[in-house]
């Protein structure tokens, strides 16, 4: 069915207009703005991630030919793209930032019911890691790296029910990545999975004693005390150790004087040896190993972001000019998340965003285009009650 709306509308459509004009107004985004709302730059922006354009010249270009069809995809004008870039640099990210979060909220509960075949657990999950995108000194002389080179790194607590952003925190390449640990807000009965860079013993118990629950590899130079084995009666084959322990040094343990439990693992694939440690004593240790293991999941999403932010092709390359960026991607993402839902669509998100950067200018009713040609005939096939006829 034509929905009489093109594809680009039918997608914005999810987003609450009303709270992003609460947003500008508080940051002052359309004060003294004569060409370009952030209204309509967050329209450029979003079309330039959900197509395939790479610059913002390639956006205004293709906003540009179809001029006839701006009024019905919610573009009140276009500009060009030094107008589109001038704003990119001067209006307040924050604007984007809140847009973020606003959808993150309503998107991240339409995933809580999604369950990891390999977990046994109705807790919230949480993968912590960060991605480094590395750009020029000369253009981006704030974003100061490692090794004298340029890095911006994006720092992202993902619920790995569903993939979805929690929190998010752009910094340069110097900053650590244990200090997102300060930023993080803890929620009460999550499970918090990190590798051994975020191995922060006084952040680690401030997550014990808010009522959450950690799985993080230790560091090398960690020292143990065993005091107890536990019999897990759940374990298979690839798990070797699991233990009630406590930190053997008197400086570390006075910074987590708890208990802690030491999993040991053995990945089935390379026979490698992998040690956890962890605060939680109720689950098994081989879902403890499989938490960790679907710690990886993040590098999906780091990946979207990565295939749409190409270095070449970063839009800008002042701090607020890279925020606004990151956010509107993001943004993005979680409007295609959120599609994905609503129409209860068999593809990915990826795919999504495939089918979605080739029809952004058809008027294709949105559930036809995100139904799988296997499900569009499957009512067929079940109603088919032919008889074949025998040659015999």
């Amino acid at each position: 069915m034509n929905s009489g709306k093109y594809v680009f509308s039918q997608i914005v459509d999810f987003l609450k207009m009303t709270s992003f004009k609460k947003f500008v107004k508080r940051y002052k985004g359309d004060y003294r703005v004569r060409e370009l709302t952030c209204h309509n730059q967050l329209l450029h922006l979003l079309f330039g991630q959900l197509s395939p354009c790479e610059s913002l010249r390639d956006i205004c270009l293709c906003l540009a030919a179809p001029e006839s069809s701006l009024y019905h995809m919610g573009f009140g004008n276009t500009v060009d793209h030094t107008t589109l870039s001038r704003a990119n640099e001067k209006r307040d990210y924050r604007i984007y930032e809140e847009l973020g979060y606003e959808l993150i909220e309503v998107v991240r509960p339409l995933y809580k019911d999604e369950r990891l075949d390999d977990v046994d657990t109705d807790l919230a999950l949480l993968a912590l890691d960060s991605t480094t995108i590395s750009v020029s000194l000369k253009l981006c002389n704030w974003a100061l790296g490692k090794y004298s080179r340029g890095d911006v790194k994006m720092h992202t607590l993902l619920d790995l029910r569903g993939g979805i952003p929690v929190q998010i925190h752009v910094s340069d390449g110097r900053w650590h990545d244990s200090n997102m640990l300060d930023k993080l807000v803890v929620e009460p009965g999550a499970i918090y999975a990190a590798d051994k860079a975020y191995v922060d013993l006084v952040a680690l118990r401030r997550i014990h004693l808010s009522g959450a629950f950690f799985v993080v590899r230790p560091k090398s130079n960690m020292k143990f005390v065993f005091k107890d084995e536990l019999i897990d009666k759940g374990q298979e084959s690839n798990i070797v150790g699991d233990y009630v322990v406590e930190l053997a040094e008197k400086k570390s343990k006075g910074l987590y004087p708890d208990e802690l439990r030491f999993v040991r693992a053995v990945d089935p694939e390379t026979g490698e040896i992998i040690d956890f440690i962890t605060n939680n004593f109720e689950l098994s240790a081989l879902d403890i190993a499989n938490i960790y293991r679907h710690r990886w999941d993040i590098e999906v999403f780091f990946r979207w972001i990565k295939q749409n932010i190409v270095i070449k092709t970063l839009w800008g390359y002042s701090r607020n000019a890279v925020n606004t960026q990151l956010w509107v991607d993001i943004c993005a993402y979680l409007l295609l998340a959120w599609v994905k839902k609503a129409y209860r669509s068999s593809y990915t998100v990826t795919e999504i965003a495939t089918l979605v950067s080739v029809s952004l200018f058809e008027k294709t009713d949105l559930n036809e285009l995100l139904t799988a040609p296997d499900e569009k005939h499957s009512h067929l096939n079940s109603n088919q009650n032919v008889k074949e006829l025998t040659l015999f």
